[in-house]
């Protein structure tokens, strides 16, 4: 059973909103959303739609009481003539059927008591203007207290087991400044009485999740440290390590961002270094001599122009786009291209070092060849998910045909819209694409969010890992854990109650049935399996996190996963939660320890020597990092003991 939300509005104000019943209104989010913006700017959309939601579990607990007592209401109209007259009786129906629809007998007093409901609730103060008394006469109040009277001679009410009034003002006692609160005391106090409509129940509490996530501010991310009973169970939690290669569990990655890099050499040697095969083997050399051999090159893709252009928009002028926003996978031109890597990769082989690279399948810049050429890859809607998103800036776009616009509320730093804006002059189609997300932080402004639930989306990233596997030997996926299935559906189709992490996206939410209809098989294990049939001299290295970690390497198949829990606990000292995080690694799994990728610093993180020092501490943790079963990792310039955390949209 669906459970419709709905409001009494006048019917001056209910513009194209269906009469659901009684005289009350179906109501949808974006209804709330609509009314809020234009009638009520101080109201939450998500505290109307509670209000709906509320009105409509009241009216089904009152009419399974009516079909339980019939003699209840029945009777309740001819005590009120009786205390009060016909005349005012009459005056009541006729003032409710004029403001706000058709109502008859049993049906219109149910409608009468949840609107004097509705007026007492404190929390539902902004939204009662929409829907007044005083149309209904001068003997609607004593009608109300009349009817008080009447029900407490009546049986009571379940699932409060109260007087019918009473029964439903308890949410309201219990929570009288929230209307989702209230919301919430339902769900838990009427589950029973209202089992078939909780899907919808726990919608509106989503709504109410998203709306407190509609800020700049950063949220929270789920905990980092290893937990093995997160791992899923059952089929899914089997256990397939993929093999390594020889040279895998001898490798030791240094991390380097490109464009620094280059820049950094350049003033070394004292003379332009611009381009990948530049790349001095005095430098190779040293990097093999200090036991590198891996070599993760960050950034070498073609970025994003729309990326570069928001940041200089933004007050940073000497920015380049980042590295995380991808146009197309291929070496930029200005790093030599293609020709470039393949001198470079034949170089550092001399030197027993293999190249490593990004992948970033959550995402590609906003401005991509794929949302040029494939515009229906992404998680997208036709309208704005919340009225007020305002799309007046500049055109990032360099497509003729093709404009692309970003909220205005980035540029003034007054709200982190979840779309952007896409006008297509090639079929006169205008899209909102929904901004690459993790749902900790704001969104990623230079992204657009691919819509992995489409088998043409996981071939071409599929197609697009393989090439790139031809190219390097080591692959690095951004933020890999956002596109395990149950985080995927977490964020961007959340089942009923599951919702909140990004804003506006619970009104797209499925069952997970239907969920795995469209997703029958982890991502992340196509890939593993087709890169080991095609592409099998590759080490796949995840960035990943949420207790995930073990699922990766255990059953996902990765070679590699990050082990965040290395560099927090030991950076802040509590070495007796990471010797007992080892200890229950080693009973649940020893292998898994192989398979972690331990750092001090990532380029998402401040320096090494900025969290753990100069002196033994440092010292310490890096001989434990280097040590360790599992792939040691240095970031850019730790070596040297730079200070400087560089950005992904870093020159020099």
């Amino acid at each position: 059973m669906q459970l419709t939300p709905q409001i009494f509005l006048p019917t001056a104000l209910a513009q194209d909103l269906p009469l659901v019943e009684g005289g009350a209104r179906g109501l949808t989010f974006a209804d709330a959303q609509a009314l809020t913006a234009s009638l009520v700017p101080e109201g939450e959309p998500a505290e109307l739609y509670a209000l709906a939601l509320l009105q409509a579990a009241q009216r089904l607990l009152l009419q399974r009481y009516r079909e339980a007592h019939p003699e209840a209401f029945a009777g309740l109209e001819t005590y009120l003539r009786a205390a009060l007259g016909e005349a005012a009786i009459n005056e009541i129906a006729a003032g409710f059927a004029r403001t706000y629809g058709p109502a008859q007998g049993e049906t219109l007093w149910e409608s009468l008591l949840l609107l004097w409901i509705a007026h007492q609730n404190p929390a539902a103060e902004a939204f009662c203007a929409l829907c007044p008394l005083a149309p209904l006469g001068e003997a609607f109040p004593q009608a109300m207290q009349d009817a008080a009277a009447y029900f407490a001679s009546q049986p009571p009410l379940p699932p409060e087991n109260l007087p019918v009034p009473e029964a439903l003002l308890a949410p309201i006692h219990r929570a009288p400044h929230s209307l989702t609160a209230q919301l919430a005391y339902v769900l838990d106090a009427w589950r029973a009485a209202l089992e078939e409509a909780l899907p919808d129940l726990l919608r509106g509490l989503d709504y109410a999740r998203e709306a407190q996530r509609r800020t700049p501010a950063a949220a929270p991310p789920p905990p980092n440290d290893a937990d093995f009973t997160a791992i899923p169970q059952g089929a899914d939690a089997a256990e397939a390590y993929s093999p390594d290669r020889a040279w895998m569990p001898r490798l030791v990655l240094m991390a380097k961002h490109t464009y620094v890099w280059l820049a950094q050499l350049s003033r070394r040697f004292g003379r332009p270094i611009q381009r990948l095969d530049q790349i001095p083997d005095e430098a190779l050399a040293e990097l093999a001599e200090w036991g590198i051999n891996g070599l993760w090159l960050i950034g070498v893709w073609e970025r994003s122009p729309a990326s570069q252009k928001i940041k200089h928009l933004t007050g940073n002028p000497d920015a380049l786009a980042s590295a995380y926003s991808v146009y197309d996978y291929q070496i930029a031109q200005d790093l030599g291209g293609e020709e470039a890597l393949e001198i470079l990769k034949a170089r550092a082989a001399h030197f027993g070092i293999r190249l490593g690279a990004d992948m970033v399948p959550n995402h590609m810049g906003l401005d991509s060849r794929w949302v040029i050429e494939h515009p229906d890859w992404f998680i997208q809607t036709d309208h704005p998910p919340f009225p007020n998103y305002r799309f007046t800036g500049p055109n990032l776009s360099s497509h003729p045909t093709v404009e692309i616009r970003i909220e205005d509320g980035y540029y003034t730093q007054t709200d982190a819209a979840v779309v952007f804006e896409m006008r297509d002059h090639r079929d006169g189609r205008t899209r909102y694409i929904y901004h690459g997300n993790d749902g900790t932080a704001i969104p990623w402004n230079d992204t657009a969010q691919l819509n992995h639930l489409l088998p043409e989306v996981r071939e071409a990233l599929i197609e697009t890992i393989l090439a790139v596997a031809r190219r390097f030997p080591v692959i690095r996926f951004d933020a890999a854990m956002t596109l395990t299935r149950q985080h995927y559906q977490r964020l961007w189709f959340p089942a009923p109650g599951e919702g909140g992490a990004i804003p506006s996206r619970s009104a797209f939410g499925m069952s997970r049935a239907e969920f795995l209809r469209h997703m029958p098989r982890e991502f992340w294990r196509e890939v593993v399996d087709r890169v080991a049939a095609e592409a099998p001299d590759t080490l796949l290295l995840a960035e990943a996190f949420w207790l995930l970690e073990g699922y990766f390497v255990r059953t996902l198949g990765m070679h590699r996963v990050y082990n965040s829990a290395f560099m927090h606990m030991l950076r802040d000292e509590r070495n007796a939660a990471y010797h007992k995080l080892v200890q229950e690694t080693l009973l649940f799994d020893p292998r898994i320890l192989q398979r972690y990728v331990n750092f001090m610093t990532t380029p998402d993180e401040d320096p090494a020597v900025v969290q753990f020092g100069k002196g033994d501490k440092y010292f310490g943790v890096a001989t434990l990092m280097a040590t360790l079963p599992g792939l040691p990792m240095f970031g850019h310039g730790q070596i040297e003991g730079l200070q400087e955390r560089y950005g992904h949209e870093f020159r020099a």
